[in-house]
């Protein structure tokens, strides 16, 4: 099967777009969608939009998120993102608040974070697709193998890219990333439940990133 995704990643990862897991998972994927007794999100056409809006040579920061959002009209193939209509999840107020105490912008009024992206932000979800209502009903089918080898890729293949890892599933996941080619930083998730612990606000990852990305004659991210 044809893998409908921005051509730099289709080159990049084209080996794991042949391998057995992934022909398989693009089969449950299908048989989901199709499915009429349910819904999936993100839509079909923006299942692989963290690639299309970012591709592969214009990579500077990666954020790992989990799961899509499951919710009618929420996820927009995004981590932590939302379309410009949507409420915005206690999770991304908790992202922009420290953005607020970190660098001083004005919280925006929507959660797309489309703009990040189209600068050079991966938004990678570990899964890329949900049923409604069901979190982790896509978990364990391929995805997070699939995910697992789009980190190694850029890893290997890129330099100086800065890795935010927000809470111990993204750390596990991005546990074999090149550290001496790259920036890891580490802390909380952005959840309520974390952030109230005192795991999440005064991580200045935004700062930290924009000043590696520079130390690097790297164009900082307008967050």
């Amino acid at each position: 099967m044809d893998v409908n995704i921005e051509s730099s990643w289709k080159t990049e990862l084209s080996d794991e777009f042949v391998k057995p897991y992934f022909q398989e998972l693009i089969g449950f994927v299908r048989n989901e969608y199709l499915d009429k007794s349910k819904r999936c999100y993100p839509p079909a056409r923006q299942i692989f939009a963290a690639f299309d809006r970012c591709p592969f040579d214009k990579v500077r920061v990666v954020i790992i998120g989990q799961d899509p959002y499951h919710g009618y009209g929420q996820a927009n193939g995004l981590c932590f993102s939302v379309a410009d209509s949507v409420r915005t999840p206690p999770s991304l107020v908790n992202i922009f608040e420290e953005i607020r105490r970190d660098l001083g912008k004005p919280v925006p009024n929507s959660g797309n974070l489309e703009r990040w992206a189209d600068q050079g932000v991966l938004l990678l979800n570990a899964t890329l697709t949900v049923s409604e209502g069901a979190p982790g009903s896509h978990q364990k089918k391929g995805w997070e193998t699939f995910t697992d080898a789009v980190i190694a890729h850029i890893s290997r293949d890129k330099e100086h890219v800065v890795f935010l890892l927000w809470g111990n599933y993204a750390q596990q996941k991005g546990k074999n990333i090149d550290k001496s080619k790259h920036l890891v930083l580490a802390s909380g998730h952005p959840s309520p439940m974390s952030a109230n612990q005192g795991k999440w606000f005064g991580n200045r990852h935004f700062s930290q990133a924009n000043e590696y990305l520079k130390s690097k004659n790297l164009e900082p991210v307008q967050w």
